[in-house]
């Protein structure tokens, strides 16, 4: 996007005595131009960005349009599309009115964004030790200093807890209004907003940017006059990737855009400042029905003035105000909470005939597309919180290279997967992290089913326990499954899997009778195979086709 230039000058579009050249808002693309998105290129960035600046991010979510007579949450709006930026590097290097500080309470130097109090001077933490801190979810604002910019507005994010991500994501929303609305009472009408995220306080980061952009717009559609731009300010390849997906969702730049994501937003989108909604937390009173209520008898003249509040109302003047429509109530959440517990259960009766084979516990309705997000953010949050080392050197689940066409490949040693001595719920949290990067984008499955079946293994029921966890971007972005010397038992298995758990996903399910045929599909150097499939293989084929070298584990084909 810019150069780096060695002398420090002054402002005016060149460099900072830090070296970083200082960027107008006309040199980055607004997101709704699209002549700019496949001309514009990183410059000494890494290369899964030198290919288009903006590429299109719903192309790989196909025609799958679910838009059938239903209103869009967040319709197409060309004016405020045009105040969207975003932007990859330091927020503090562009030219605008203010920048957004993710820092602590004690709005410390050294828990705030890295290289902003560097850049704009010592001036900017003695001001900061003056303000007597910051709440989590509020901001403040301080003078620039040497940076490119008029005000520095300083906010504190949440500490994310699974127990309580509700509040967190509120509190969240709360910095990105509370930064905006400081930014409008100072005069300013531009800003640049990094992510609000410490690696100390483990916000899971697609979560977070869900927050982020849905508050932002919601507050543009409320005071969008007041506001020229905001820019989206990301320094990390996993972050600009989560935008580009997201940014389509709630700021759709044409009818396409807008029919797709009516299917792809998450259920709950918040109200209308972009907060989630508390469904307990409603009053739970239908309005006041519009009915003229009659006058009230006037009192008797002779009455004494002690008593002329206990002249009695007849029934009909009380019953205009207690209408039927005022007392109604919805439904009460323990009740909802009681009836959808009383399908499970009932659900769960049906398939015990799965129990009694061995294939576990099947029971239990589907779960719904914002229950799949939920269930997997809050795994995802837990799985980056600990230390799973353990699992990692069991080898079960490891990265591989690449498949022939250029897809990453995830790799299963069924043979290592000890369920004696495995703790299952420590495993999947596991499996979900180490899968997280790879869902994202289409990506294959290399199972060594080698020697595999003289440990046991776990039942379908857990099985699709761990799918549901996975979420639909796995189903969605999964192209095959490998299976290496699979047994007539597994080919059962799988076949239940179909039946019983999910035809989508084990329809990928591609079955390999030696490695020869197996290196067609991934190339020998893109796998870490273990010795033991080796010798399996020559013990299955008898040799046919391959000689291994015990020393070097080279593989040679056999004339």
């Amino acid at each position: 996007m810019y150069r780096t230039v060695a002398t420090a000058t002054t402002r005016g579009g060149v460099a900072t005595d830090n070296g970083d050249s200082i960027v107008s808002l006309d040199q980055v693309p607004r997101w709704s131009d699209a002549e700019h998105r496949s001309s514009l290129e990183f410059e000494n960035e890494d290369p899964s960005f030198s290919n288009s600046y903006f590429p299109d991010p719903l192309t790989s979510l196909g025609a799958e349009i679910g838009s059938y007579g239903m209103v869009s949450r967040f319709p197409v709006d060309h004016d405020t599309n045009s105040k969207i930026y975003l932007w990859r590097g330091n927020p503090w290097n562009l030219e605008v009115d203010a920048v957004v500080n993710s820092t602590n309470e004690n709005l410390d130097e050294a828990h705030s964004s890295p290289g902003l109090h560097a850049a704009a001077g010592p001036g900017l933490a003695e001001e900061c030790a003056t303000l007597g801190g910051c709440r989590t979810g509020m901001a403040k604002v301080t003078n620039a200093y040497d940076l490119p910019v008029r005000r520095v507005i300083h906010t504190v994010g949440p500490k994310y807890a699974v127990k309580y991500h509700t509040a967190a994501e509120n509190a969240l929303s709360h910095c990105y209004r509370a930064c905006l609305e400081l930014l409008i009472e100072n005069g300013l009408k531009s800003i640049a907003m990094g992510c609000i995220y410490t690696e100390a306080k483990n916000y899971p980061r697609e979560p977070a940017a869900h927050v982020a952009i849905r508050t932002v717009r919601r507050f543009l559609e409320k005071q969008k006059d007041k506001i020229t731009a905001v820019v989206f300010c990301t320094t990390t390849t996993s972050d600009t990737e989560i935008y580009k997906r997201l940014l389509p969702l709630y700021f759709p730049r044409d009818k396409h855009e807008e029919e797709v994501a009516i299917s792809k937003l998450p259920s709950d989108v918040g109200d209308e400042n972009g907060e989630t909604i508390i469904d307990e937390r409603k009053i739970r009173i239908k309005p006041l029905p519009k009915k003229t209520a009659p006058k009230p008898p006037k009192a008797p003249v002779d009455l004494p003035v002690s008593d002329v509040g206990l002249v009695r109302r007849n029934s009909s003047y009380l019953d205009s105000f207690l209408d039927p429509a005022f007392m109604s109530l919805i439904k009460d959440p323990d009740q909802r909470r009681k009836e959808q517990w009383e399908k499970t259960a009932q659900a769960q009766k049906g398939w015990n005939c799965a129990k009694v084979l061995g294939f576990g516990d099947l029971g239990g309705p589907p779960l719904s597309v914002s229950e799949e997000y939920s269930l997997h953010s809050r795994y995802l949050a837990k799985a980056n919180s600990l230390n799973l080392s353990e699992i990692a050197e069991m080898k079960i689940v490891y990265r591989g290279g690449v498949d022939s066409e250029g897809r990453p490949v995830m790799v299963v040693v069924g043979a290592h997967f000890l369920l004696r001595c495995l703790d299952l719920e420590r495993f999947v949290l596991y499996v979900i992290k180490e899968f997280e990067p790879l869902i994202q984008k289409p990506y294959t499955i290399v199972y060594f089913h080698s020697a595999a079946s003289l440990q046991p293994q776990p039942d379908l029921g857990w099985m699709r326990r761990l799918q549901q966890i996975l979420g639909r971007k796995h189903q969605r972005n999964l192209h095959a499954i490998y299976v290496l010397h699979p047994t007539f038992g597994l080919k059962a298995a799988i076949f239940a899997l179909q039946l019983l758990v999910d035809n989508v996903v084990w329809k990928k399910v591609v079955y390999v009778d030696r490695l020869l045929q197996l290196f067609r599909y991934v190339p020998r150097e893109q796998l870490t195979i273990p010795d033991f499939v080796f010798q399996h293989d020559l013990e299955v084929n008898g040799g046919k086709g391959l000689i291994v070298d015990p020393r070097t584990k080279y593989v040679y084909h056999r004339p």
